[in-house]
């Protein structure tokens, strides 16, 4: 290979191929370097050696795809390249043939050539040809594979399941697959092999993992995509503790082959009330500190309305010490970061400055001298900090300045580079009230184990219900999640009925799961981790669409090959369906 011949091949006849990357011409000599995935080789083509090969080397341009056969020789002194692998050795070619020509092309491969996202995804296989892709392919290669080998090691029974299934409610929208042979039915594409893989532990599989493609028809974003890849894996017979174990192992083994580094285990378990209460956040970037601190109880009787409103309508006050945000100016604080308190659901964004041993701000005035006291102790204030603070339900307030501490580190530079804090989030909600109707929902699924200490709530305290479901996270971002699940009818039935669903509804959505379980389920529980989300945390990148051989745009289309496309109407008579226009769209087409 190009980028692997070395000194030790001095003397050597070799054969090369590949892509010519740079051509430059010193009067009778001509010099390439010739490119594959594993780096550049420098070719020297001289007259004394082979006419015919100087004269295919004066007429080879970029990206022409050349066999040349020749011999390894020291460059001469001077000359060295120690940029390069290669760089104390070229090769001087005997014979070449031309394999493929090349048109001008339209965008440059390599890793510095500027090029639009559009026109990288329009000539994506001109993309993948940049050292940058070749490096996140292949280490994405490696992290799969040994999830692979690592899971075969403890005992792991590799299943594929369908991917014409059941339409059943995930969360997000199914993408659907008329049928042909059945005139008004259809298949949804998975979301998830969440309901086969538990049938696979009743089938006695006890080990079950799969690379698994799922489907999901939601907006798409940095770090989604209609199509994705997860690690999926579930097991019988154990508990959270062995389910932690498993994914440890399996993930920091592959995170070592692909990336070359070793991360420590045990990780790190917060339960979410924690995680919430010290960073806003169900997925907390806990490479740096600056918590948030609950001050309610400073707070309670004072007399600015905002906190006192919020406190007497049973909420929270939350407080964050900025360190150095005494030089933030009240433009700042009331153009982006108040934006950012308010994306996240906050009212507004109040804040003091400590300057000169003394509070300043509009919200000075209304602050006893014991509150402000009380607060520099409880934060440990000093000369040059700035407090921001949030009002309103513990949920909303805290998330609110949660995402004001990320700003803040942003801002100030308090995220250390480099490094990968990987924890489990424990003991999330059961359940949840959907903001638009107010209906309880699962947080996860409704086959989620409750915590075993909450279970007298599930009728009388839906919303207090701890379950026993977990995330990985690692930097601020979930990389999956799982769960224990429920075998037991009794306890299925009440999760059912605080859901608002009959045993009838539940029977026929779930029916053929709900079947299965009265024929002896082992207790069983799982999870799905995202790999695409995986390697582009692990390899840097800041979009999974670097981590992906083909994606699709941010608007789901796919430039390269133009789809998705109109289609004919016969093919539409076949599945018994007819195109109908959306309302309020004239788009003729993907964009």
């Amino acid at each position: 290979m190009c980028g692997t011949v070395t000194r030790a091949d001095e003397g050597r006849r070799v054969i090369l191929a590949g892509w010519v990357n740079h051509r430059r011409d010193h009067g009778g000599l001509t010099f390439l370097d010739l490119r594959d995935h594993t780096g550049l080789v420098q070719l020297v083509f001289n007259p004394t050696h082979s006419g015919e090969a100087q004269r295919v080397a004066e007429r080879a341009r970029l990206e022409w795809v050349l066999r040349v056969e020749g011999t390894v020789g020291r460059r001469p002194p001077g000359n060295e390249n120690p940029n390069l692998p290669t760089g104390e050795i070229e090769v001087t070619v005997e014979s070449c043939e031309v394999l493929a020509q090349a048109d001008a092309m339209p965008m440059g491969v390599a890793d510095d050539a500027l090029a639009e996202e559009r026109v990288r995804l329009q000539y994506r296989y001109l993309d993948l040809r940049r050292p940058r892709m070749q490096r996140n392919l292949r280490a994405r290669h490696r992290f799969v594979k040994t999830l692979r080998d690592v899971g075969d090691e403890l005992g792991f029974t590799e299943i594929e399941t369908p991917t014409m299934i059941p339409s059943t409610p995930e969360g997000a929208r199914d993408f659907i697959v008329p049928s042909r042979l059945w005139p008004g039915h259809v298949w949804a594409l998975p979301q998830s092999p969440q309901l086969y893989k538990q049938l696979s532990m009743v089938g006695g599989v006890d080990r079950y993992l799969q690379i698994a493609r799922c489907w999901r028809d939601e907006d798409l974003r940095a770090d989604r995509q209609f199509e994705f890849t997860q690690l999926d894996l579930e097991m019988s017979f154990v508990d959270e503790d062995e389910i932690f174990e498993v994914l440890e192992t399996m993930i920091s083994r592959a995170w070592e082959s692909a990336f070359g580094m070793t991360l420590a285990t045990p990780w790190p378990r917060l339960p979410y009330a924690d995680a919430m209460r010290r960073y806003g956040s169900d997925k907390p970037d806990t490479r740096f500190g600056h918590e948030l601190t609950d001050v309610t109880a400073i707070f309670e009787h004072c007399q600015f309305r905002v906190f006192a409103g919020a406190i007497a309508a049973g909420g929270v006050v939350e407080a964050l010490r900025v360190p150095g945000g005494g030089e933030l100016t009240r433009g700042e604080l009331e153009g982006e970061w108040l934006q950012v308190a308010r994306t996240y659901g906050a009212q507004g964004l109040a804040y003091l400055w400590r300057r000169g041993g003394d509070y300043e701000g509009s919200i000075t005035k209304f602050l006893s001298v014991s509150e402000l006291a009380q607060l520099t102790a409880a934060l440990g204030v000093v000369d040059g900090d700035c407090i921001c603070f949030t009002a309103g339900t513990q949920r909303v307030a805290a998330t609110a300045l949660g995402a004001v501490r990320m700003h803040a580190a942003r801002r100030f530079g308090w995220i250390p580079e480099g490094q990968f804090d990987f924890l489990w989030v424990t003991e999330f909600p059961l359940f949840e009230k959907d903001p638009d109707d107010g209906r309880i929902k699962a947080v996860h699924h409704p086959f989620t184990q409750p915590h075993p200490d909450d279970w007298p709530l599930v009728r009388t305290a839906p919303e207090r219900v701890r379950s026993r479901a977990y995330d990985i996270v690692c930097n601020g971002v979930e990389l999956g999640s799982g769960s224990l699940r429920i075998t037991r009818p009794e306890q299925q039935a009440a999760i059912f009925e605080a859901l608002g669903l009959t045993l009838a509804e539940a029977e026929t959505k779930f029916g053929f799961l709900l079947t299965a379980f009265r024929y002896g389920p082992p207790p069983h529980g799982g999870f799905a981790a995202g790999i695409d989300r995986i390697v582009m945390l692990g390899l840097g990148e800041n979009s999974i669409r670097e981590v992906i051989a083909f994606p699709k745009t941010q608007t789901g289309a796919d430039p390269m090959t133009g789809s998705p496309t109109p289609v004919a109407p016969e093919q539409l008579a076949e599945v018994g369906l007819r195109l109908a226009p959306k309302a309020g769209s004239s788009a003729p087409g993907p964009t």
